[in-house]
């Protein structure tokens, strides 16, 4: 960053050495109390991490803990990048849509690894390491597509954000069964809903659009969103 100092949490992000300090060793690192904190979220979600529980299951206190993380925020970003970890090597592909169907999948299959992501809050653009592995696999996926890289980078924010709303989905549709409530929903307006005050939401709900069809609802949502997508971006190509 030439003569602009790094900031100390995004230094312990990218885990690069902080300043020695004098006298023994530390016992900890950030490396030991990020793996700490995932572990109590996956086990008990993200509700119960906090420092003072990741201090515990270490055996050391809250205080030491200010050495390696500076703040819960800078753990939860710790967190999500170690949880989310580099992107896999994806083959190259042909199809630039196809490269990007299968970034997509493996970015949802993270979530599903550690659904307590989706909890974590958003307080910026990625910056961490293996999230920026992902920015860099999908940009290769685009690489041949002809976009500017301002447009690819629109992409990215889109289709991210189309695989978390999926996978907070699939969270709520993990509670109930999802294509009943669907299919009662529909059923009961198609019922309430008059044609004379609402013409075109009473076709809505007499065309059995709500009566699920075969297969996980949070699958099919997740593949419809992204060929939307995927559309979208065929058209800015095109254009």
């Amino acid at each position: 960053m030439g003569d602009r100092e790094l900031p100390a949490a995004l230094g312990r992000l990218w885990r690069r050495p902080a300043s020695p300090r004098l006298g023994r060793p530390a016992e900890l690192d950030v490396d030991r109390v990020v793996r700490a904190a995932v572990e109590l979220a996956d086990t008990g979600g993200l509700d119960g991490v906090t420092l003072q529980k990741v201090a515990q299951s270490l055996g050391f206190t809250k205080m030491a803990l200010y050495r390696h993380v500076g703040s819960k925020d800078e753990l939860f970003e710790l967190m999500a990048d170690h949880a989310t970890g580099p992107a896999p090597d994806l083959p190259e592909e042909p199809d630039w849509r196809d490269g990007v169907r299968r970034w997509a999948n493996a970015v949802r299959a993270r979530y599903a690894e550690h659904p307590w992501l989706v909890e974590v809050p958003l307080s910026g653009p990625p910056r961490g390491p293996n999230a920026i592995s992902w920015v860099d696999a999908l940009l290769r996926a685009l690489s041949g597509t002809g976009l500017d890289l301002g447009t690819q980078a629109g992409v990215l924010n889109v289709l991210s954000g189309h695989v978390r709303n999926a996978a907070v989905l699939a969270r709520q549709y993990a509670r109930v069964d999802q294509a009943e409530v669907e299919r009662d929903y529909g059923r009961a307006l198609a019922e309430l809903v008059e044609p004379e005050r609402f013409p075109h939401a009473a076709g809505l709900f007499t065309a059995a659009v709500f009566e699920a069809p075969p297969g996980n609802p949070a699958d099919h949502d997740f593949t419809f969103g992204l060929e939307l997508i995927l559309d979208g971006v065929a058209a800015a190509i095109n254009r």
